[in-house]
């Protein structure tokens, strides 16, 4: 399984791009950079999209990509996501006010864009990759995944406060690879962090006291403001398995 790091940020600046992962190519988790990050020709291979949650930050480039590779896919963009991440997409981006509803252009039957709705828990399989959705701690309903290809297992956290469940999940589970885990703002910013259900270095060092093994935890989703300091913060935890997922680059499972 290969995972193409996109956008690894919970913000946009140059050289910070939003939430964004590629699986295999055709497969994207989120789309925050979609459109920005890969070049049109690249674009059109990707036949479906998994969302977590509704935020900007995570779909931002839904329309323009559905722009970019409509009428050059041989069917419709598949996107997957809980029933209350498709009611806010569809009302509230793909409306004919925001942008055109693309899941009636050029018609209803033959659509440019379709929607699945997930069930919290029930495995799915999109493009060879099966993804276990996992409802986590933030402001809209929002699914973590567990996403599986041939043996290889990663747990990925998207947006959350502290919780319970995902990690409940990390410890069942005996060949995990990786979590993948958010953390927004640093420590200073922790009322901010508690309001809007994000985590800082400090929460992250609580959260990890629930994993009960030794697995490698990437932190992505921070915000460009608050980078350098949540890196230096970070690394005064002093905790050999943690690190930053990077930008740009290819991770293989």
């Amino acid at each position: 399984m290969k995972i193409e790091v996109l956008g690894s940020y919970g913000g946009e600046s140059a050289g910070h791009r939003m939430t964004c992962l590629l699986i295999d190519d055709t497969v994207s988790l989120d789309a925050g950079s979609l459109s920005q990050a890969l070049p049109v020709e690249r674009q059109q291979e990707v036949q479906s999209i998994v969302l977590s949650h509704s935020h900007m930050d995570h779909t931002t480039s839904l329309p323009f990509f559905v722009e970019n590779v409509f009428g050059k896919l041989r069917d419709a963009v598949e996107i997957y996501a809980s029933p209350a991440t498709v009611y806010a997409v569809r009302k509230h981006l793909f409306n004919n006010d925001v942008w055109p509803d693309f899941t009636r252009i050029p018609n209803h039957l033959l659509p440019a864009l379709r929607f699945h709705e997930l069930v919290d828990e029930v495995p799915f399989e999109v493009g060879g990759v099966r993804f276990t959705p996992i409802s986590v701690n933030h402001l809209v309903p929002t699914f973590g995944y567990l996403i599986e290809k041939d043996g290889a297992k990663v747990l990925w956290s998207s947006d959350t406060g502290p919780t319970r469940r995902l990690w409940e999940v990390a410890n069942s589970i005996k060949d995990l690879a990786a979590v993948w885990l958010e953390v927004s703002f640093d420590n200073r910013l922790q009322p901010i962090a508690d309001l809007s259900l994000h985590l800082t270095p400090q929460t992250v060092a609580v959260e990890l006291r629930q994993l009960k093994r030794r697995v490698p935890v990437l932190l992505h989703h921070l915000k460009p403001t608050c980078a350098d300091r949540i890196r230096e913060e970070v690394k005064a935890l002093g905790n050999p398995d943690v690190d930053f997922l990077e930008q740009g680059r290819i991770y293989n499972f």
